[in-house]
């Protein structure tokens, strides 16, 4: 008797863990799929999405304050703060680690795989970087996290003018903001995330670009080793008299569905 006790829980063990490891791997693509609806939604107001997961042993979480954004421009010699205090939050799957790990210190970027940069350029590259992360120990618990979390798109151009002699170069940037629902009502495995504003930001005869990300939540854990960006800040070089539009998306966001 005995034996068969023992056996019924080893197998036991071993189902649990075969099913939390699928039920990992499958909110691996819920995250991936919530990072590609975030830049359908942010620049459409009134937009939204819902994106279902199906979890037994973890949960979704929208994790506040993630990412501290400041943005600024040389003007004819001067430095001008176009933004301070932009800040996103992220949504995550947290996977408690005694149901399924990968170790501490893991980390696996998921989206973009090769460019670590919190600034993407091209009209394919993502608004967000998708990652695995295990970091241990952190205040809120111990969990393997899988994150999508807002980071910016650049896209150049050139416009010739009426003389066909002259042009003018164009970078248009582009910056998803997540916010949290007042209401969350956590009645189905879901998020909902609701395209609220759009706010542009014009600027002429920009000669560089400096962006700067911080962590204002590094205090319980989410800090830069959390994140794994290529750098905390970037300076992008303009050509002569450059314009330089900045779009901020934001989206609401609610765990469940609205």
């Amino acid at each position: 008797m005995v034996m068969i006790l023992v056996a019924m829980s080893y197998a036991s063990t071993v189902l649990d863990s075969r099913l939390a490891e699928n039920e990992f791997s499958a909110n691996k693509q819920f995250i991936l799929a919530t990072g590609l609806q975030i830049d359908d939604v942010a620049w459409t107001v009134g937009r939204t999405q819902t994106i279902s997961y199906s979890s037994r042993f973890g949960h979704v979480k929208y994790q506040t304050l993630a990412l501290n954004y400041s943005v600024d421009l040389l003007i004819d010699s001067n430095w001008v703060t176009v933004f301070s205090n932009v800040t996103t939050g992220m949504i995550m799957y947290n996977m408690p680690i005694n149901k399924y790990n990968l170790g501490n210190n893991y980390f696996e970027r998921l989206s973009p795989i090769r460019n670590s940069s919190f600034l993407q350029e091209g009209s394919t590259a993502p608004v967000n970087h998708a990652f695995i992360v295990e970091q241990l120990p952190m205040t809120d618990g111990n969990y393997i996290r899988v994150a999508a979390v807002p980071s910016i798109r650049v896209l150049n151009s050139s416009i010739i003018g009426p003389s066909q002699s002259t042009s003018t170069v164009y970078y248009k940037f582009f910056l998803p903001t997540l916010e949290a629902s007042s209401v969350n009502p956590a009645l189905s495995q879901s998020v909902t995330m609701v395209g609220s504003d759009v706010t542009k930001l014009i600027r002429r005869d920009v000669d560089r670009v400096n962006i700067t990300v911080s962590f204002p939540n590094s205090g319980i854990g989410f800090n830069s080793d959390f994140f794994k960006f290529e750098g905390n800040s970037t300076s992008t070089v303009l050509p002569t008299g450059s314009v330089v539009e900045f779009y901020l998306g934001k989206v609401v966001v609610s765990v469940g569905r609205v």
